[in-house]
């Protein structure tokens, strides 16, 4: 018989962590990566928002937002 294991996680310790620089950097690195599958008119910006650090890849000039509202290309280079 396995015994079970119990933990309680540390929230504010979580909550630091999603805030963290560290994290933010991870963010930038995924869209860094998936900027780099696309063509030009594409940038990345990173911020802290209320509970976590977020990264956007955005459409800039008038000729790719056209290209990802017919082909989906930056949901497409993230993956998905």
């Amino acid at each position: 018989m396995s015994k079970v294991v119990k933990f309680e996680l540390n929230h504010a310790g979580v909550k630091e962590l999603l805030k963290s620089d560290e994290m933010k950097s991870v963010c930038e690195s995924y869209a860094r990566r998936a900027l780099s599958g696309l063509g030009a008119g594409y940038s990345v910006n990173t911020y802290v928002g209320a509970n976590r650090c977020n990264a956007e890849v955005t459409a800039d000039s008038d000729q790719a937002r056209r290209e990802n509202s017919q082909n989906n290309t930056i949901l497409k280079a993230l993956g998905g």
